[in-house]
């Protein structure tokens, strides 16, 4: 009895490999081992950066309101303590945002800490 491949679905698996590394340099676009490998690796990076791109836009907006409440005399961590015990409820993206596109806003809201 013959071996029974079937090689539609073989061919199916590869070309969606090929389709998703459309793009890539030299051999990592149209030999399928390499474009298994390197595409498998894209995926692992693009997974784990997802991660650090939420940690790295956290910083950013740490560093942007530390920098805007310096300028009133306060450290982050001082004015982050006084914000909760005030009880306003205005997240650190929210934060940041203010304290670089609007300066006056954000002095109101320095003030309203004092």
């Amino acid at each position: 009895m013959p071996r029974s491949v079937n090689s539609v679905a073989s061919r199916a698996r590869r070309k969606k490999i090929l389709k998703q590394t459309k793009g890539y340099f030299g051999s990592r676009k149209n030999v399928y081992t390499v474009a298994k490998n390197t595409l498998e690796k894209g995926l692992l990076y693009a997974y784990r950066d997802r991660k650090a791109k939420k940690r790295n836009f956290r910083s950013l907006w740490i560093q942007r309101i530390n920098a805007g409440v310096r300028q009133y005399g306060m450290s982050y961590s001082e004015f982050m303590g006084k914000l909760s015990q005030k009880g306003i409820t205005l997240n650190r993206k929210v934060l940041a945002d203010l304290a670089m596109n609007h300066p006056e806003a954000f002095k109101a809201v320095v003030e309203k800490v004092k």
